[in-house]
């Protein structure tokens, strides 16, 4: 973005551990950028694909996904109990007040599979690719083999997706 004298407008939010106040804060974000653009879309790696994914579907917007979480509320049990936020070495409890929240936010079906760009890798560690593929079925999407929860070799891709974005 910053190359091509865009990067005010990008907004890379520290979303807040708890699901309904994550929630709150990314409709807060996505209202003020609407104020200011034509035109806004989401990304969201893991669960900040899923949360992208809640937002297209209130907001009607394009979403990029690389390799999102689908149905957190059942992989993330595991971590009930006390975190550590791996950027900020804040701790916080996920309890299952927190995983509730995650069940109610989710979305069942998409809409509109156009609106979204699907980026996969088949050797994500975390999370099963399949599972996205499935939930995600007609959206245009980048499949490929190996590679990581990381998405490695992203960057190969910017170009792809900010096109996909209107930019």
């Amino acid at each position: 973005m910053r190359s091509k004298g865009l990067e005010s407008q990008l907004t890379i939010p520290a979303i807040h551990p708890c699901p309904a106040d994550a929630y709150m804060q990314l409709c807060a974000e996505y209202t003020a950028l609407a104020q200011r653009f034509d035109a806004v879309a989401v990304a969201g790696s893991s669960l900040g694909g899923f949360y992208a994914t809640v937002l297209a579907e209130q907001y009607g917007c394009r979403a990029v996904l690389i390799n999102p979480a689908v149905r957190p509320q059942l992989l993330l049990q595991k971590y009930i109990g006390e975190n550590v936020n791996y950027y900020t070495d804040e701790h916080w409890q996920f309890d299952s007040t927190h995983v509730e929240q995650l069940r109610q936010l989710d979305v069942e079906h998409i809409s509109q599979p156009d609106r979204y760009l699907l980026m996969l890798q088949t050797g994500d560690e975390t999370l099963d690719y399949r599972d996205a593929e499935a939930k995600y079925v007609g959206c245009p999407a980048i499949v490929e083999q190996g590679g990581d929860h990381s998405f490695a070799g992203f960057e190969r891709h910017i170009p792809r997706m900010l096109e996909f974005c209107g930019i």
